[in-house]
């Protein structure tokens, strides 16, 4: 269900996108075919709108939608690619093909494709505002990682995992799209004292993360964001403005963390990183380059 209405929301804000292109003239996503002469031939330069059984004009396909979104570079390829995936599943489960042994990693699409989804609306800079939306994949349930070994898949699922792993081993790792976000649920010996006790409300619940989980949540140093951000930004200067976007980043422990290059030292120097999520308050204050 969730892979037909994705894809659904998809195709609908492809389309959307190809009209915007083209000065909103509707016959941009009208499909045509050739006209036949009075002889019964095909013409070679003249074509007709191609009407379904009510004599409705037919709108493209999502395949269509997508290879001329990619050939005016709208669309990276990450995202291509997770749409791509989802639309196999769609097509396997609607003609009853059901592997049931792909929860897992159908959800990992679902998480990326929600995820794709918040942000090209933002690259596309739409009108359309999602945040009266709580936009979650709610789990299906915890599953085992046995769920990958071969025996326990059936060779339709098998065929699946593998289209999507070659998708992943061919991903551009640059982009900020994801083809799938992984699930993991990690046990792990040992004790919580050298770890970190982030917590970001006062009644909330608290969270231990390791160093490692830290390392990962705030990948970026100060001279990457700079470096990130002269790509990303048509029109960003490394002055005032930007110092005082940062003085004020430094104050959300979402958005920053600071931690001791010796942690057994006291007198240890310090360092800063900082979160993906520091792109969200920069988009709002500086313009964006096209995808």
């Amino acid at each position: 269900t969730f892979a037909i209405l994705a894809i659904n929301s998809w195709e609908l804000l492809l389309k959307a996108r190809l009209l915007k292109l083209n000065n909103y003239r509707i016959n941009s996503i009208y499909c045509y075919k050739p006209y036949f002469n009075k002889n019964g031939e095909k013409s070679k330069k003249k074509k007709v709108l191609d009407r379904n059984r009510t004599n409705n004009p037919k709108s493209i396909s999502i395949y269509e939608a997508l290879n001329r979104l990619n050939s005016q570079h709208e669309l990276p390829s990450k995202l291509k690619d997770n749409i791509d995936s989802l639309i196999e599943f769609r097509d396997n489960a609607i003609h009853f093909i059901n592997m049931k042994d792909l929860s897992k990693p159908l959800q990992e699409l679902g998480f990326a494709c929600i995820k794709n989804y918040v942000q090209v609306l933002k690259d596309w800079q739409t009108k359309r505002s999602l945040s009266k939306y709580n936009l979650y994949l709610m789990p299906l349930a915890y599953v085992d990682n046995k769920i990958d070994v071969d025996s326990a898949s059936s060779p339709e699922a098998q065929n699946f995992i593998q289209l999507i792993k070659h998708k992943l081993e061919n991903e551009n790792k640059g982009e900020e799209y994801d083809i799938a976000i992984k699930i993991e649920l990690k046990f792990q010996k040992g004790n919580s004292f050298t770890s970190t006790n982030v917590k970001y409300d006062e009644n909330g619940i608290p969270v231990t993360l390791s160093e490692e989980d830290i390392r990962k949540r705030y990948p970026f140093t100060y001279k990457e964001v700079i470096d990130k951000a002269k790509n990303r930004y048509s029109d960003f200067k490394c002055g005032t403005k930007f110092n005082t976007i940062m003085k004020s980043v430094k104050q959300n422990v979402k958005l920053y963390y600071e931690r001791k290059l010796d942690s057994k030292n006291p007198k240890s120097q310090k360092q800063g990183f900082y979160s993906p999520n520091i792109w969200q308050v920069l988009d709002n204050n500086y313009t964006r380059d096209r995808i």
